[in-house]
This record gives structure tokens, C-alpha cells and sequence, in this order.
């Protein structure tokens, strides 16, 4: 198939396709995980490579019985092998961006989401890095480089997609390395707890409605899972740390997480408050994910139905990793009691809006 082709006149898109954050700057030792050369994708068998690693992402279990308490060596064994041997070592730069229909493609750009995108994960990648080089734990501190290395791919893959198709990202400040260090790794954490179950679900309702064309699922497939394993182990490595601290510090971590989470309320009260390609500031839109709903399905959609979707394609993300792993609990909790007792006192249908959301001023 046809691909849509990287500008290559050093202008601001291009600029955030190659940007040279470095994780070992803040984790000194890290070496980035071994990828396969460009020119391996010609040789025999590079598809049933590829396949073989798509399927190590999806799928892993501890080899040792019993239970993984929390806390323990074994917990933290499991969880920091569980995301070294599923990486995914495929590479930003070679990535097949297919050529889509203008409608498609007018639709895709139009989605409020790019800069809130990219911006975050440039964020996620520096907070995790920065926590990273805090830890003593040595299986710890190398996982959250890794994912602090994966984040920095993320941008790279979500850079190079707006390049390829001409969406306009608005210029990035560099974030400040932050003061309070754990206090900026759970902001991320959580926040990515919150992102990705909307994520999963807008995701599958883009593929559904044909917004995003198979190839382009196939293409973005495996960010969405490292999303997915990302989560995962800032459960597990929350349970582990929370169950080590004593009894003073563990109340305070508690209070910390609590206020985490009244953070994030708030912030996403003005989540969609992007900034605008000339400088100036979107009007905040307090039904973000609904209207982004909204901009992937033809004729509007159901909130029920859009909170099952997301449930849905959540339980199916982490259905292949082992069970005795943690899983983020708080989002599905609450979508389980929307669904249960709210949603059946409002309007089911919620019309697609008048204007088209997310459309650049």
C-alpha cells in the first residue's frame, strides 16, 4: 500500500520527529533495548518475526507458582520482567503511514487530540525518567527507564504520524524537570490510567467506524498495547511500593494518592484546553472524551455504550498477561458503576454535535 511520505524541510513537525530527549541523562547506565535494522523487514521471515513479537507483547506469564504478594521480591520480579520480555522493539522511523482518502484523512486532523498527545508524552517521558534515577531497586529503576524510553517512542511515533499527514502540531515548550519527583511520576501514572481506558475504547470505536483504515490500526496497534503494559506495571509497582513503606510513610503515599486523584479530577475538568497552532487557547470542553466520541462515529453514539466499549476493549488488553498481576482498578470500578446505576436515568443517545469537534480556528 501506498504511504504518506515525512516532510523533509526541517519545519516544526519534522522538528518533533526528531527530537534527541535522552533517558540516560537522568538514569545513568540506561542503553536503549536492541531493535532490529530497517533492512531486516526485506529478509525471509521478517513478517513471522514481527507476528512472534506482537504476540510476546500480548501474552506473558511468571514461570515461578504461587501467589505475587505485594511487596515482595517475587511481585517485583514478576512485574519488571513482565515489562522487559514484553517489549515490542519495533521502530518509529519505519513505520508505514498509509495514504488515506481526503475525507479520512480531513476527518483524522480535525481530531482534538494531537497536541494534548504529543505534549503528553513528552511530559511522561521526562517525570518517569526523573523518578527512575531515585530508585535504589535496581529491576525497578531499569523498568521505569525503559518505560520512560517507550513514552519518548510514543511522541517519536505520534510526531511522525502528524508530519506524514499534515497535521499541524502547536510549538512545545520543554517541560521543567520536576521539583517533587514521585509526586510527578503518579500525576503520569494515574493520568495514563485515565487516558488509556478511554483510549482502548475510542480506539476500537475508531476501527469500527472506519476512521481509521485497517492499515492504519495495524500501524498504530502496538502503541495502543504498550499503553496497556505501561498501566500495568505502574499498578503493580504502586502495590509493591506502597506495601514496603512503613506505617508513617504509607499514610502519607495514601494522602498523596488521594490528592493525585482530586488533581486529576480538576485538571480534566479543562482537559480539552489545547493550544492553538498560532499561539492562542481552545475554549475547554468539559465532555472531551464523549465529543471525541463523537468526531470517530458516523451517527452519534450511545454514553452506555461508549463506557461498555471502553470496558470491553480494557478487560480484552489485559486478558493475555498473568492474573496474578494487579490490575488498574479505579476506572473500571467507576465505569461498572456508572453503568450499573447512572446511566439508566439519562438519555441514551447523545446526537453527534452540530459542528465538527476539535476543528482548528
Amino acid at each position: 500500500m501506498p504511504c504518506a511520505s515525512l516532510p523533509t524541510d526541517g519545519g516544526s513537525m519534522h522538528d518533533h520527529a526528531t527530537d534527541t530527549f535522552d533517558v540516560a541523562t537522568l538514569v545513568p547506565g540506561f542503553r536503549p533495548p536492541p531493535q532490529p535494522d530497517p533492512a531486516d523487514a526485506s529478509l525471509p521471515g521478517a513478517a513471522a518475526r514481527l507476528a512472534a513479537a506482537d504476540a510476546r507483547m500480548r501474552h506473558w506469564r511468571y514461570p515461578a507458582d504461587g501467589p505475587l504478594v505485594p511487596g515482595s521480591d517475587r511481585h517485583a520480579d514478576a512485574s519488571c520482567r513482565m515489562f522487559r520480555e514484553t517489549f515490542n522493539p519495533y521502530r518509529p522511523a519505519v513505520l508505514d503511514w498509509p495514504v488515506l482518502a481526503p475525507a479520512i484523512r480531513a476527518r483524522i486532523v480535525a481530531l482534538p487530540i494531537w497536541d494534548i498527545a504529543v505534549q503528553t508524552e513528552g511530559k511522561a517521558r521526562l517525570r518517569m525518567a526523573a523518578y527512575a534515577g531515585t530508585l535504589d531497586e535496581p529491576g525497578m529503576r531499569d523498568a521505569l527507564a525503559l518505560n520512560a524510553w517507550e513514552e519518548q517512542r510514543h511522541k517519536e511515533v505520534l510526531s511522525r504520524m502528524a508530519a506524514a499527514y499534515g497535521i499541524e502540531l502547536a510549538p512545545e515548550p520543554a517541560p521543567p524537570l520536576p521539583r517533587d519527583r514521585e509526586w510527578a511520576y503518579l500525576v503520569t501514572g494515574y493520568s495514563e490510567c485515565i487516558d488509556s481506558f478511554f483510549a482502548f475504547g475510542l480506539f476500537e470505536l475508531a476501527r469500527r467506524s472506519g476512521l481509521f483504515p485497517p492499515a492504519l490500526v495495524d500501524t498504530f496497534e502496538p502503541v495502543m498495547q504498550e499503553e496497556c503494559r505501561h498501566i500495568l506495571f505502574f499498578a503493580n509497582w504502586a502495590a509493591w511500593h506502597r506495601a514496603r513503606l512503613p506505617f508513617r510513610r504509607r499514610v502519607r503515599f495514601e494522602a498523596r494518592v488521594a490528592a493525585v486523584w482530586c488533581f486529576l479530577a480538576w485538571e480534566r475538568i479543562g482537559l480539552a484546553r489545547a493550544v492553538d497552532p498560532r499561539g492562542g487557547a481552545r475554549e475547554p470542553d468539559n465532555n472531551f472524551t464523549l465529543h471525541g466520541a463523537q468526531s470517530v462515529a458516523d451517527d452519534g453514539i450511545r454514553l452506555r455504550d461508549l463506557v461498555a466499549l471502553c470496558l470491553e476493549e480494557n478487560d480484552r488488553r489485559f486478558a493475555g498477561y498473568d492474573e496474578r498481576l494487579l490490575r488498574p482498578a479505579t476506572m473500571p470500578r467507576l465505569a461498572r458503576l456508572v453503568l450499573r446505576f447512572v446511566l439508566r436515568f439519562v438519555p441514551r443517545f447523545v446526537p453527534r454535535p452540530s459542528r465538527p469537534f476539535g476543528r482548528r480556528r
